[in-house]
């Protein structure tokens, strides 16, 4: 038997291409951006399939017309797949593994193949379970993100990552799948809640103090005018983000995480960990901000970071709406498991990254409960002092 080929390892890169487009109002004069990335297949039109948050719909209910007004705009080149279908918003939609069946159920009834669109609209729940269901589908159908929460247009909606929840774990279930295209326009935020807008900014916080000191202190210096929903600053605050993190996935080497760190869930271990615990109560990005004050405030103890940064951070966070404790932390055990789940999810030894200075993230291995724990009541004490806005 031939020896010299039995053990072949060669490496490759498969071409992918992230596109971003930033609109004021996508289904109005921007139409134009929409329609350019539905490319047709071939001689055919492009098979166009469009699933949009329920929670957008109540607050718009033109919006299956003006959808149906722009696709067919173009007849040669776009041919909707049935009628524009709405999906339950929020994260229950990501508990109900009926809704993905039936969406898969509708895609196959509509004969959607690997050279279709699938356009989703809403929050970064629906994104993730539309995307999932769309990920799994053929091995994969073009899907086209249009975010309307400043979460998915700062942080989830320009990721790369699809799932839904399982065994009672956030995001158990999932993919890595690149985007066909992602469109962030103004338009779909202006029927968010303030509460809603105001969680996205949380993930702004995380990406700055991971990139860059010049981002983290414009942030800061514009806080309350986003928290006031000012529409150039929190505009400036989401595009800056983006930029950060889509330059990570782009060119960080790792975009579907395959080492050991996960840069981008900083402060995520816990904020995983919290959601189920509230039963979704709590806000993604509320539990992201608590998450970020937790580790901010066990960097300062364990790995050198600035105290006086430490309390820029929670500030920053507090100016911005945003929680930065919640009743969980009372008792802190609840939160431990956690860091265990965090491991599961990667596999290996726990990672978890840290700050050792803004823009100068750490690796950590090992985490001193008693010393998170001192962490997390540094962190109430904080809440108690300045509540949020």
């Amino acid at each position: 038997m031939p020896t010299d080929y039995s053990s072949i390892d060669i490496p490759f890169v498969i071409p992918q291409t992230h596109r971003i487009r930033t609109t004021e109002d996508v289904l109005g004069p921007d139409a134009a951006v929409l329609l350019d990335v539905l490319q047709p297949s071939g001689a055919l039109p492009a098979k166009v399939q469009v699933w949009v948050d329920s929670h957008l719909l109540d607050c718009r209910p033109e919006l299956p017309q003006q959808i149906q007004s722009v696709l067919a705009s173009r007849p040669e080149q776009v041919q909707m797949a049935g009628s524009v279908q709405s999906v339950v918003g929020g994260e229950p939609c990501k508990n109900d593994p009926a809704l993905i069946e039936g969406m898969l159920e509708h895609f196959n009834r509509h004969d959607l193949d690997r050279r279709s669109y699938i356009v989703v609209i809403g929050g970064g729940a629906v994104l993730d379970a539309v995307g999932y269901a769309a990920a799994i589908a053929h091995r994969g159908i073009r899907l086209v993100r249009l975010p309307t929460t400043t979460l998915a247009q700062a942080d989830s909606g320009v990721g790369v990552k699809n799932a839904v929840n399982w065994f009672g774990k956030k995001n158990w279930k999932g993919t890595f799948a690149v985007p066909w295209a992602v469109i962030n326009d103004w338009k779909l935020l202006e029927t968010l809640p303030d509460r809603d807008f105001r969680c996205g900014f949380s993930e702004a916080v995380k990406v700055t103090l991971l990139k860059s000191r010049e981002a983290f202190d414009r942030l800061c210096e514009n806080a309350p005018r986003i928290a006031a929903r000012d529409e150039v600053a929190s505009a400036k605050a989401i595009a800056s983000a983006v930029r950060m993190h889509i330059r990570h996935i782009t060119e960080g080497g790792d975009p579907f995480e395959m080492l050991e760190a996960r840069p981008l869930d900083f402060g995520h271990w816990s904020a995983h960990r919290m959601e189920p615990l509230t039963d979704y109560t709590l806000r993604h990005g509320e539990a992201v901000s608590i998450g970020v004050a937790i580790d901010t405030m066990y960097s300062a103890r364990m790995h050198g970071f600035p105290a006086s940064d430490a309390r820029r951070v929670l500030d920053c966070l507090t100016d911005l709406g945003l929680p930065v404790s919640h009743p969980l932390l009372d008792d802190p055990e609840q939160l431990r498991l956690g860091l265990e789940e965090f491991r599961q999810h990667l596999g290996g030894r726990l990672t978890i990254t840290l700050l050792e200075a803004i823009g100068k993230p750490i690796d950590v291995h090992e985490v001193d409960w008693p010393e998170m724990q001192a962490a997390i009541e540094a962190v109430r004490a904080y809440q108690l002092e300045k509540p949020p806005r």
